[in-house]
């Protein structure tokens, strides 16, 4: 009985990984299958308890309600940022499952993490290089695994999904900031400052014959300085290593047309909703690497460990040329005076790539009967297609001396703390002559995109007034690393400006009104007191025949003209001190 007791227990106790087996369960799976979320943080946790250059730490919380962990991986055990910086150590940043449904570099990270302390001439490398690794970022979305959201991927088994538990995709989140995982993001990246940053993915779209794209940080989005270092030294290194190991490289196939025969391939232009756009605002280099998700999965995870230990070997090389060039684009950025707020392809400009795809034709569809669109593998080419990858300014602002933000507005108040902006609040109430937006025009979009209806073509009427500013306002000064990023999150011109995002919405509606038969006398007496107003209405109504037909819209007018009509309609509350 006894015998029976103990064979029992062995059958149904849970035994502990053989400490000498260091396979991953991607490894230990088909070649088809990715590590779960408990998987993958109880291995980071084997491996901290068994490596001192290796350490899990809670980095804040996401809607999931479990926590958001963060692996740094240091040859000498120092894990502090500022201890590491001071000793000259570069910081390669790498954020997996954003998307848990495109899982490559979550299986991928942690045999990086393994064999860069296993392996000598690997560990060698963390003489001059830090890895700070995002297990899974989108934690809600890992939980919530399944195996038919991916409608067109090619494995693995099952895998987690794209919307977070708010069901936010987390890669519109960097500047609106609705969910706790960027939040969380937000503190994390300016506690590292790194000097690379990679956000893994899997592409939709186009069949080619890549099994790894790459988005690198639109360069001409990324300050000069930083920007010839990639272009010159740091791109050409990852092509031609990748090259090498026969992972030919593309940038990420975004076709301007259906197929490259069409126009070429076109540059992704990432705003600051996007993990890299948020990242370019702090001179940070920025890359997606897109697997294609059409090749089969242990390919996929092979091309982004690859290319991530290719990435650190490469910043391990170059560390010297990386450091001067953050160096010479922090230094720059604080005497740059113009910022460029809105861009737009240049057609004009293209460059030759050497492009290897599958030739795009059409056949009936099985379903409608119409042409579809196939990419036919039976006809493999390799032809050099254009590639426009330029992009000029649209709309720029002169650099103010300083913002000031109403204590009123907290959550954006909030969301500046959270990247590393430095608030001053006003010890007293006081006046201070600034520049004013008015809002003139705005365009908003019919349905909500992740949460919010978005404002676009935003026009202004800047206005140089006096402001009466109470104590425990915000006055924030431009003479700080984060001057691009309050630029491009506090102009409401921006692309992705809190007041395109909504935060400032309130200011849209008027809040007080008038009866239009008591104010009709009101209106008449305030003609007849100012002759200029008589003169500026009758104008207006011969210039426009939809307002001289309309009473009430001469009567509003008016109103808008009088002392009655309230200053904060249309106001932008945040001050520009020039």
């Amino acid at each position: 009985m006894l015998l029976l007791s103990l064979l029992s227990l062995l059958l149904t106790t849970p035994t502990s990984p053989d400490p000498a087996d260091w396979r991953t369960p991607f490894e230990q799976g088909n070649g088809n299958t990715t590590a779960t979320y408990d998987e993958c943080i109880g291995y980071y946790q084997r491996l901290d308890a068994a490596y001192p250059e290796i350490q899990l730490r809670e980095a804040g919380t996401t809607d999931s309600g479990q926590p958001l962990h963060v692996v740094v991986v240091s040859a000498d055990g120092d894990m502090e940022p500022a201890s590491l910086r001071a000793k000259g150590r570069r910081i390669v940043f790498i954020q997996n499952g954003i998307h848990p449904g495109e899982p490559e570099g979550i299986d991928a990270s942690l045999m990086l993490a393994r064999d860069y302390v296993q392996k000598k001439a690997l560990h060698r490398q963390l003489d001059d290089v830090v890895l700070v690794i995002i297990p899974i970022y989108n934690v809600g979305g890992a939980l919530n695994r399944n195996s038919s959201t991916r409608t067109n991927q090619n494995g693995p088994e099952s895998y987690g999904f794209r919307g977070n538990a708010r069901n936010l995709d987390l890669n519109r989140d960097y500047i609106k900031q609705d969910s706790r995982n960027a939040r969380s993001f937000a503190a994390l990246f300016q506690r590292w400052q790194p000097d690379v940053y990679v956000d893994t993915h899997t592409s939709n779209g186009a069949d080619y014959q890549y099994t790894l794209t790459l988005i690198a940080t639109q360069k001409d989005k990324l300050h000069p300085a930083l920007s010839q270092y990639m272009q010159q030294q740091l791109l050409p290194a990852l092509y031609g290593g990748m090259d090498k190991q026969k992972w030919y490289l593309s940038p990420y196939v975004d076709f301007n047309g259906r197929t490259p025969d069409a126009r070429g391939l076109v540059g992704f232009l990432e705003s600051p909703r996007y993990s890299t756009g948020y990242t370019t605002l702090f001179n940070t280099i920025g890359f997606v690497t897109e697997t294609h998700m059409l090749k089969a999965y242990t390919p996929r995870v092979r091309a982004t460990y690859d290319f991530l230990s290719l990435l650190i070997g490469t910043v391990q090389q170059q560390k010297a040329a990386l450091a001067t060039a953050r160096t010479e684009a922090a230094r720059l950025s604080q005497q740059q005076q113009e910022f460029a707020l809105g861009w737009r392809l240049d057609t004009t400009q293209a460059e030759q790539f050497t492009f290897r795809g599958y030739e795009g034709k059409t056949k009936p569809s099985d379903v409608s009967g119409q042409p579809r669109l196939y990419y036919d593998r039976k006809a493999p080419y390799t032809k050099s297609i254009p590639y426009y990858n330029t992009f000029r300014p649209t709309a720029t602002v002169q650099r103010p001396r300083a913002y000031v933000l109403p204590q009123a507005w907290g959550e954006v108040a909030e969301r500046l703390r959270l990247s590393g902006v430095q608030l001053r609040q006003l010890s007293a109430d006081t006046v201070i002559n600034g520049e004013t937006y008015y809002i003139q025009d705005y365009k908003t979009s019919p349905r909500p995109y992740e949460g919010h209806y978005l404002h676009s073509g935003v026009q202004l009427r800047p206005v140089r007034q006096p402001r009466q500013l109470l104590r425990g306002d915000y006055y924030i000064s431009l003479n700080q690393p984060a001057a691009r990023y309050l630029i491009e999150t506090l102009e409401p011109q921006a692309t992705d400006s809190f007041f395109a995002w909504g935060f400032f919405d309130s200011i849209l509606q008027q809040k007080e009104h008038f009866s239009d038969y008591v104010f009709e006398d009101l209106a008449a007496n305030l003609l007849r007191q100012k002759p200029e107003l008589q003169a500026q209405l009758n104008q207006k109504k011969q210039t426009d025949p939809a307002f001289a037909a309309s009473g009430p819209a001469q009567l509003d007018w008016l109103y808008r003209q009088s002392d009655h009509y309230e200053p904060s309609h249309l106001r932008y509350p945040v001050l520009r001190v020039l």
